[in-house]
């Protein structure tokens, strides 16, 4: 059985896969762990969970592929691939029918488009703004005063949503302190913040001609009232899996599993555990 792993080092969060091919793939392992300061070390500790959980040593993993914005600080990766890449990859083989995915993670938000194999056919990338973000929401429950967990089902208690002319960081807080001096409901002020970054994130994802299915990636996924926005703007449901928020690192571990073969393995993982003292 030859395993591979995939790290995915976020802003806010690294995740880590372990994948198994054994006549067929499947996930073995997936751990989660806050990034914090120190990215590498972030990364080793969401792989060395993952390998815990399986029950396996660090080198019995053949082989290593990093992804996202910390990818370059995997010391003990071997390669490393664009998220982008990463995303079309994880989606196609977990929703098959994926022919657009929507990203939405920590610092940024990007739209997809997915050819049959997971290829990446064209894709957009919102870098530059925080709106359609993790941190945009994170923003929006501290001004409201809620914990960002609780944000998703509260919006979706949304009876009247309050209109939101923007999705600038800056400006939406003032919005939002407005409304409540006003006397609106945080459900009705939440529910319009999410059909505005909705609405952002359907412009983002037009210029990639949206296709189905629809599949949503990133820690955003969680967030059912964001979901529920994102589906109602684009009239469609989406594939929400539970592993959304690992679909970068299940997208890496599928390329590591392509990339390995058995005299590159034994040679890597001498040299893997004597980096890790092992």
């Amino acid at each position: 059985m030859r395993i591979a792993a995939g790290v995915d080092v976020g802003s806010t969060q690294t995740k880590a896969v372990l994948l198994a091919d054994n006549g067929g793939r499947k996930v073995l392992a997936r751990k989660l762990t806050d990034t914090g300061a120190n990215v590498q070390k972030a990364a080793e500790r969401a792989f060395d969970l993952c390998c815990e959980e399986a029950g396996i040593k660090t080198a019995d993993v053949g082989f290593v592929v990093g992804t996202g914005y910390g990818r370059y600080k995997i010391s003990f990766g071997n390669a490393q691939m664009t998220e982008i890449s990463c995303h079309a990859r994880g989606a196609s083989f977990l929703c098959p029918g994926t022919r657009t995915v929507i990203d939405m993670g920590g610092q940024d938000s990007k739209a997809i488009s997915v050819g049959p194999s997971g290829e990446v056919l064209d894709f957009v990338m919102n870098d530059k703004c925080a709106a359609g973000t993790g941190r945009f929401l994170a923003n929006a429950a501290e001004v409201i005063g809620i914990g960002l967990d609780e944000i998703g089902p509260l919006a979706l208690e949304a009876k009247r949503p309050v209109k939101i002319a923007t999705v600038c960081t800056v400006f939406v807080e003032a919005d939002i302190l407005s409304y409540l001096a006003n006397g609106k409901k945080p459900a009705d002020i939440l529910g319009g913040v999410h059909l505005a970054i909705a609405k952002r994130t359907l412009s983002l994802a037009r210029r990639v001609n949206i296709e189905p299915e629809i599949t949503m990636t990133g820690g955003v996924a969680r967030n059912a009232g964001m979901v529920h926005a994102l589906e109602e703007v684009l009239g469609a449901k989406m594939n929400v899996t539970p592993d959304a928020h690992f679909m970068g690192a299940v997208g890496a571990a599928l390329f590591a599993l392509e990339k390995m073969d058995d005299s590159f393995e034994m040679g890597w993982t001498k040299d893997y555990a004597s980096h890790r003292g092992n």
